[in-house]
């Protein structure tokens, strides 16, 4: 009987003692969200400088922090819009909490974003930018060429507990916080 109880307060000891995932996301961290969470998260379309564009959902993700907040990331379908914006976007964000993209501060709401991908033999950082709704630029930053990378997609996020959200734009990748 002693035996017993020993070992489920040595469990019950143990359990409180290593942190466990939502510990690990309340230090920053961030979970992916899926199902019908997703479906209902991911707008059809996306306004950026007066213009309604399409939302690739093949090309999302919603991830939420241990407050409950979400992201929203999505890749846009710019065909058929003017050569700027074309060149200037890729993709949308939708933030219900204050985030940092590659040092970038940025509050609640809506934001374009856009990645300048230099040539597919160089190895050289991309240039990723980010945009308010209007399409003043708000900052800058390197996004890294990933070159271990066996089969890029278009893109994808890393949620590692307790760190960063790593956002991989085909081989280039950014952090969010």
């Amino acid at each position: 009987m002693n035996k017993t109880i020993m070992v489920v307060g040595f469990i019950v000891s143990f359990c409180l003692l290593v942190p466990g995932p939502s510990a690990a996301r309340a230090q920053g961290g961030f979970a992916p969200v899926s199902a019908d969470a997703f479906t209902r998260a991911v707008p059809n379309d996306f306004y950026l400088e007066g213009n309604r564009i399409p939302v690739e959902k093949r090309n999302a993700a919603v991830l939420k922090n241990a407050k409950g907040t979400r992201l929203v990331l999505a890749l846009i379908d710019t065909s058929g819009y003017s050569s700027q914006i074309q060149q200037k976007y890729i993709g949308m964000l939708i933030t219900e909490g204050p985030i940092s993209v590659c040092g970038i501060a940025l509050g609640v709401g809506s934001y374009g974003f856009g990645l300048e991908r230099p040539p597919a033999a160089s190895t050289a950082d991309a240039p990723f930018r980010i945009f308010n709704q209007a399409g003043e630029k708000l900052g800058e930053c390197a996004a890294k060429k990933d070159e271990s990378l066996k089969q890029a997609k278009p893109l994808t996020t890393i949620t590692p507990q307790g760190g960063p959200a790593k956002v991989y734009l085909g081989r280039y990748v950014i952090e969010i916080r």
